[in-house]
């Protein structure tokens, strides 16, 4: 008779050991998730929104935008370890806080939708994100150039083709960005 496979509690310190083979791993509550090395058009609307992202937020004191990989854990620090694509991290007295960050110092989290597992995306990390306090999450589509936008728990979120406004608190200006110009440029 068949014995069922032990289920493995992993670690940050056991993926740490692992051999750098291309791929991304990340850790839920001990969860292994695993998924393949970003494609060529995942980098370069990973490349382009964080330069936006940067140079929105680097004359101020509110935040600063990170791209993976860069983590990003949350309660149990050992067993949760995260790469958002692209995210801002608050300040604190005009400082980062200490790295590696935790999910309370973000501001906004955006992924670029995996092509093969868009349910990690739309649903595991969504609700991971929003249920830990993180107040803004984006998930971009290259295929269809639009921009999924959450802002919180219980809002059923909105696609967007064309402009998309974020503005965190402390910011004079919002952050504006113009959907077709952006993949134009992005993917052009």
């Amino acid at each position: 008779m068949a014995m069922p496979a032990e289920q493995v509690q992993w670690t940050v310190e056991m993926l740490d050991a692992l051999p750098d083979d291309g791929q991304r791993y990340e850790l839920l509550d001990g969860e292994l998730f695993v998924t393949p090395a970003p494609s060529d058009v995942h980098q370069l609307v990973v490349g382009a929104l964080h330069a936006r992202l940067r140079a929105y937020m680097r004359p101020s004191s509110v935040g600063r935008a990170f791209s993976s990989p860069s983590d990003v854990r949350r309660g149990d620090r050992r067993r949760n370890r995260v790469q958002p694509d692209v995210f801002v991290v608050r300040l604190v007295d005009g400082k980062r806080p200490a790295y590696p960050f935790d999910f309370s110092d973000l501001l906004l989290a955006v992924e670029v939708e995996s092509p093969t597992n868009p349910e990690y995306d739309y649903q595991t990390k969504r609700e991971l994100y929003l249920r830990n306090g993180i107040p803004e999450y984006w998930i971009a589509n290259p295929v269809a150039h639009t921009f999924a936008r959450w802002r919180g728990v219980v809002d059923p979120g909105e696609l967007l083709a064309a402009r998309l406004e974020w503005q965190p608190a402390g910011m004079p200006e919002p952050f504006v960005l113009s959907i077709p110009e952006f993949f134009e440029d992005a993917l052009g």
